[in-house]
């Protein structure tokens, strides 16, 4: 029945469904495939382009029309609405907005709900980085639009619209004001920033072509991560200790001294844990650590990253794996733990896309050794 219903709900901004499975214990959803990848892999995963400020307006207020269109139909089943499960055809911004699901486990969740996970979005369109939705009130709460918005965007965006998109953030990850908050005010509020008609075309994403992967080529560690092996990629790491970090880690004697006598105790406390397995204490002295430094350790990113795959949080893995990517850019090991998190977040295109370029990254680096 709710298969059917998802099915007669026809929009421009709502992935189509094909059809379904139900027979014994199979419950499937066949959706219409959209070729060129998620938000988050335009958005987060491409260090050689920026998403234009207009392409990031007109992929809110899509999603916004998404949103509405559901709404309207009395229709609020999501389970989640996040940059991950926004597609991109072969046109333009189209999005899925969760019409479609990847299991035949429907989740009902109130409207309220729904407008929280819209502004976790708008928070990532706004930073350009992936923000988990626990994290969100806190990374725009006591801020300002200067602080928050994408450093890659200076000088290439509009003030008042961004203040526009962060008040409606803001207002949707308000507790107490997320009643007030409706689909169809996000729709009129975002349809005064489309200045551009045209809708932004596959040539602005520049969508990469796919690059075929060599299986039987892949590292140790690439193969650990296509197994899912958390045992065999944390003897990997212990290992490889912090001798990557060297690379971009350089302090000065100054703050070498303090780190000795403040915290490095913690961090060494957290590496103890980590060998023995004991994941939650070492998520908690690494978390001690970064909070505590201002020099960040892609390493110790790594570490709490597969810290929290073993404690099942793919989504704070992901987190962590997309930090140490940013400081170390060309880092294969940021890479592999990001496509497993990925994996668990059952993003299987974005996961084995991910593989690729680690693989990708770490054949180069042999080469220049």
């Amino acid at each position: 029945e709710k298969a059917h219903r998802v099915g007669g709900i026809k929009h421009k901004r709502l992935v189509n469904l094909i059809g379904y499975c139900c027979e014994g214990n199979e419950r499937l959803l066949v959706a219409e495939f959209m070729p060129n990848d998620t938000l988050a892999k335009h958005l987060f995963r491409r260090k050689n382009h920026t998403m234009e400020w207009e392409v990031r307006l007109k992929v809110a207020y899509s999603i916004a029309e998404a949103l509405d269109c559901c709404s309207s139909a009395g229709f609020a089943s999501y389970n989640n609405l996040s940059a991950y499960s926004i597609l991109f055809d072969e046109v333009c911004i189209i999005d899925s907005s969760q019409k479609h699901f990847p299991s035949y486990a429907f989740l009902c969740v109130n409207p309220e709900s729904v407008m929280f996970r819209f502004g976790t979005i708008l928070v990532d369109l706004l930073s350009g980085k992936p923000i988990p939705p626990s994290h969100a009130h806190d990374m725009i709460h006591g801020k300002n639009v200067a602080e928050l918005i994408d450093p890659n965007l200076k000088g290439k965006f509009s003030a008042d619209e961004a203040t526009i998109v962060f008040k409606l953030a803001f207002k949707c990850l308000q507790y107490e004001d997320r009643e007030s908050r409706n689909t169809k005010h996000i729709v009129r509020t975002l349809e005064t920033l489309q200045t551009k008609t045209d809708a932004p075309s596959y040539t602005m994403l520049e969508m990469a072509n796919r690059r075929e992967l060599s299986w039987n080529k892949l590292s140790t560690l690439g193969k650990a991560c296509l197994k899912m092996d958390l045992t065999a990629i944390h003897k990997i790491l212990v290992r490889a200790d912090y001798e990557d970090d060297k690379e971009v880690i350089e302090l000065s004697f100054e703050e070498w001294l303090e780190e000795v006598k403040d915290i490095q105790e913690v961090r060494k406390h957290g590496d103890q844990a980590f060998l023995e397995q004991d994941f939650e204490t070492a998520i908690k002295c690494y978390s001690q650590f970064i909070d505590s430094r201002r020099t960040v350790y892609p390493s110790v990113y790594a570490r709490r990253s597969l810290c929290y795959l073993f404690c099942n949080q793919p989504d704070r893995a992901l987190y962590d794996g997309m930090i140490a990517q940013e400081v170390f850019p060309d880092w294969p090991t940021a890479f592999y733990l990001q496509s497993v998190a990925l994996s668990k977040l059952n993003m299987i295109t974005d996961s084995a896309d991910t593989l690729k370029e680690a693989t990708l990254l770490e054949a180069q680096r042999k080469l220049r050794t």
